[in-house]
C-alpha cells in the first residue's frame, strides 16, 4: 500500500518556516518564494506547519491557509506532507483530514506536547487520527518539546493496525531506538531524522531521509547530502555531514525555529520575526550565527556586518 509514495517520499523534507510580517500578520508572498527556492534548490519534499513552522502560534485557519499556500505554490513539482497534528485531539482529526481534501501527499502528526499522554492513550489518539483518513501518516516523535516519548512496542502497534501509517520523524537523541524502530516496524517503513547529527547515520541504518529545520538556511547541501548516499558516494555524503555540523550547532543554541529566522533574515530571504512567546535570539548570539553563516552563503552587504 502507498508503494509509489514510498518511492518519491525520500530525502531532503524541507519543513519550511512561516514568514511573518512586521505585523505578525502571514507573509504568503514571501513562503511561495521560500517554498520555490526550496524546489529550485533541490528540496525533495515540502512540509509546513511542524515545528519550524511554528503550528502553536497560529490558529487552525491560519494552519489551513498556509497549507493552502503551500500546495498551490508546489503544484505537484515534489511531495506535499504538512504538519497537522496538535494537543488538542479534535483539532489533529479535523487538519489531517483538511490535508487530505486539500490532496497533500501525506500528513505529518505529532505526538500531542504538554498533556503528556500514556503509551495507550497515544495508540488510541494515533489510531482514531489513522481511522478518519485515507491520507498516509507519517507519526512525529519528538519528546525533548513533547515531554513524553513515543515507544517503539507502540509504534510498532500503529504500524500493524493502520496501514496509513508509513512512517516516522524520529527527533530522538536516542540512536538505539531509532534502530530498533526499523527492527520492529520494518524495513521498508520511512525512518526520517529531525536530530541534524543524526540525518546521515539514519541513512547508513535504512533510514529514508531527514526533515531538518538546518534544510530552511541550505536547502542545496542538505539535498546533496542525501543525493550522495542514495547515489554511492558515500565518501560525499559523510563530507557534507560533517561540513554542515557548525551550521547545525549554531542553528540549536536557541530554540527553533528562532536561530533560523534570524539566519534567513541576514540573508535577505525574510523578515525576522516570530511571534510571542518565541523571540528572536540574543544580539550576541545573532553575531555568532552571522559569522558561522558567512561559512555558508554569501550574505547582502547591507546585512554582512549588522
Amino acid at each position: 500500500m502507498f508503494e509509489e509514495l514510498k518511492k518519491r517520499l525520500r530525502g531532503s523534507i524541507a519543513p519550511v518556516i512561516t514568514p511573518f510580517n512586521e505585523d505578525e500578520s502571514i507573509d504568503f508572498e514571501t513562503m511561495s518564494n521560500l517554498i520555490n527556492w526550496q524546489i529550485e534548490s533541490g528540496s525533495h519534499a515540502i512540509s509546513v506547519t511542524g515545528t519550524s513552522g511554528e503550528p502553536s502560534s497560529l490558529t487552525v485557519k491560519e494552519r489551513e491557509l498556509v497549507m493552502e499556500n503551500a500546495i498551490k505554490t508546489i503544484n505537484g513539482r515534489v511531495p506535499f506532507a504538512p504538519g497537522t497534528g496538535s494537543v488538542n485531539h479534535q483539532e489533529a482529526v479535523y487538519l489531517t483530514k483538511f490535508a487530505q481534501e486539500l490532496g497533500a501527499d501525506a500528513a505529518m502528526v505529532i505526538v500531542p506536547y504538554y498533556n503528556k499522554p500514556s503509551q495507550h492513550a497515544l495508540y488510541k489518539h494515533f489510531k482514531a487520527i489513522a481511522d478518519a483518513v485515507d491520507i498516509p501518516i507519517i507519526v512525529y516523535n519528538i519528546p525533548g518539546r513533547t515531554g513524553v516519548n513515543l515507544e517503539v512496542k507502540t509504534l510498532a502497534r500503529l504500524v500493524e493496525d493502520c496501514p496509513n501509517i508509513i512512517g516516522a520523524k524520529e527527533s530522538n537523541k536516542d540512536f538505539e531506538h531509532v534502530n530498533r524502530v526499523l527492527l520492529n516496524c520494518g524495513r521498508d517503513f520511512l525512518l526520517f531524522s529531525g536530530i541534524e547529527l543524526l540525518c546521515y547515520p539514519m541513512l547508513t541504518i535504512g533510514g529514508a531521509g531527514s526533515i531538518s529545520a538546518t534544510a530552511n538556511v541550505t536547502p542545496g547541501l542538505v539535498a546533496e547530502m542525501h543525493n550522495a548516499w542514495a547515489a554511492g558516494n558515500i565518501e560525499r555524503a559523510l563530507e557534507l555531514h560533517y561540513e554542515l555540523m557548525p551550521l547545525n550547532d549554531i542553528l540549536f543554541k536557541d530554540t527553533n525555529p528562532a536561530p533560523v529566522k534570524a539566519a534567513l533574515g541576514m540573508m535577505g530571504k525574510i523578515k525576522p520575526v516570530l511571534r510571542k512567546p518565541m523571540d528572536l535570539p540574543t544580539q550576541a548570539l545573532q553575531d555568532e550565527i552571522r559569522e558561522v553563516l558567512k561559512q555558508y552563503v554569501e550574505l547582502p552587504d547591507q546585512l554582512a556586518s549588522r
